[in-house]
């Protein structure tokens, strides 16, 4: 196995060669457009949305973990605060930044802050999602100032508080913002708001599992515990997601409404089969739960970890399972024969120009978290903590 040092060589190395991969996709997003883009009229939202889902997801999910440590004082959880707000830090610009390439005319974002149209979900999301990186920027910088010999800000808790509010209302917002088009059956779903957090909140007990496995120190007997909390909190998690995906699809299948019919069976036996029963159930759930319930690997840092990106990158493909087979199904019947043309098709799949933007974020999110962990004291406390004690 390798070491947190030799992993952390490689990880710096696959993010620079991510972000390399990136610059072609930038430089056509920006200075070319969306043409090289396979979304159009139709399938208007592509893998960037999807992507956007999935940092989203990951940034208030670690903000939820981060208030173990700042707002609940979870003893085992002492120390790892620090990490996960810094884990929401970068992810969220990181969900900014795929939603952006998406837009049609980014120069226009000033609107949704001096001409706001509050009824609108997209707006209450922009300043919802503004908002709670200040908190987490304001609620880094005060755990940042603490030392042992400081007493802790009286201002933390309150803004943990915060954060852990607007942390709900973000991730559930993203359900609100896809489930409040009624014109889509699959996903026009009461619960999809309610479900959404839940998600995020896995997200960010996987990233914790990878971050904690593979880079956590301190006292062994102590770091094996918590990695076995938080792998059975995964566990259970998954679990719960994956009844959720079963409740969504059963419904829809015994409603018999033919649009949410067809778009389930596009999940399960259509073009994005695989992205669901190989990565998303196979790799992303059945794997992490059969090592994760396993209590030795379960216990190892590597192992947990591995599993922390396996089930992250389950996350992945289920955001992009939710986005895709929905759009492509035709609104109206014979849509498909109507009007033809290069941006009139149902057939959606990512363009070399989509998969490079998505590679150049996820190269520049990796350097900058890892770049943070070189640079600032997250694991300070930890150590000190346990040292103590």
């Amino acid at each position: 196995m390798l070491s947190s040092s030799a992993l952390k060589k490689v990880l710096y190395g696959l993010g620079i060669l991510a972000f390399a991969l990136g610059l072609y996709g930038f430089y056509g997003r920006l200075f070319i457009g969306e043409k090289e883009a396979n979304y159009g009229s139709y399938v208007n939202w592509g893998l960037w949305v999807a992507m956007y889902l999935f940092f989203a997801g990951i940034a208030t999910g670690a903000y939820m973990v981060a208030t173990l440590d700042y707002l609940f004082e979870v003893p085992l959880f002492k120390g790892t605060g620090k990490v996960a707000l810094w884990g929401a830090l970068i992810t969220m610009p990181a969900a900014l930044i795929t939603i952006a390439m998406d837009l049609g005319h980014m120069e226009r974002i000033w609107k949704v802050y001096l001409q706001p149209n509050f009824q609108s979900v997209l707006a209450q999301l922009v300043w919802g999602y503004t908002v709670f990186g200040l908190v987490t920027l304001a609620s880094l910088v005060l755990v940042f100032r603490e030392s042992p010999t400081r007493e802790r800000s009286t201002l933390v808790k309150p803004l943990m508080v915060v954060g852990l509010v607007l942390s709900i209302f973000a991730s559930g917002g993203v359900g609100a913002l896809l489930g409040v088009n009624a014109g889509r059956a699959f996903w026009h779903v009461g619960l999809l708001p309610a479900q959404f957090p839940v998600f995020s909140l896995t997200s960010g007990v996987a990233l914790m599992l990878v971050v904690l496995g593979w880079f956590g120190s301190g006292d062994e007997e102590h770091h094996a515990q918590r990695l076995r909390v938080l792998g059975i909190a995964s566990i259970a998690l998954l679990l719960i997601k994956t009844y959720f995906v079963w409740s969504d699809f059963s419904q829809s299948l015994y409603g018999n409404v033919p649009q949410n019919v067809d778009a389930v069976n596009q999940v399960l036996f259509g073009p994005y089969w695989w992205a669901f029963w190989i990565v998303q159930i196979g790799l992303g759930t059945v794997v992490p739960i059969i090592v994760l319930a396993w209590p030795k690997l379960g216990k190892h840092p590597m192992w947990a970890g591995l599993m922390g990106v396996f089930i992250l990158i389950g996350f992945a493909a289920a955001r992009a399972n939710i986005v895709f087979p929905a759009l492509s199904v035709p609104e109206l019947e014979g849509l498909t024969t109507a009007f033809t043309g290069p941006h009139l098709s149902f057939d959606y799949f990512p363009s070399l120009m989509e998969w490079s933007v998505t590679f150049g974020v996820v190269g520049a999110a990796t350097i900058a978290f890892l770049l943070g962990m070189d640079r600032l004291p997250l694991f300070k406390s930890t150590t000190q903590t346990e040292v103590a004690q």
